[in-house]
C-alpha cells in the first residue's frame, strides 16, 4: 500500500485527507462514548436529553477537536 509523507512527517493512508481521518476519530468517539447525547435513563439527577440542534452542534465541536488533533 502506497503512503504519503505530510507536512509534520506523519504517515496517513493514500487516498485519506485530515479531515477523513478526524471524521472516523468523530465518529468513534460519538458512538463509543454517547458524546453529546445527555442521560436519557432513570435515575437520580440525570440530565434531559439534548435537542436535535443542541446535538449536532455538540458533533460539529467534536468534529472541529478531532481535527485540530489530526492536524498536529
Amino acid at each position: 500500500m502506497t503512503e504519503e509523507k505530510t507536512a509534520a512527517g506523519s504517515e496517513t493512508p493514500a487516498g485519506r485527507n485530515k479531515d477523513d481521518v478526524a471524521l472516523e476519530l468523530m465518529k468513534f468517539v460519538a458512538i463509543t462514548t454517547g458524546y453529546g447525547k445527555g442521560i436519557s435513563g432513570t435515575g437520580f439527577g440525570g440530565k434531559a436529553a439534548k435537542s436535535s440542534e443542541e446535538y449536532a452542534e455538540a458533533l460539529l465541536q467534536l468534529f472541529e477537536r478531532c481535527r485540530d488533533v489530526v492536524g498536529r
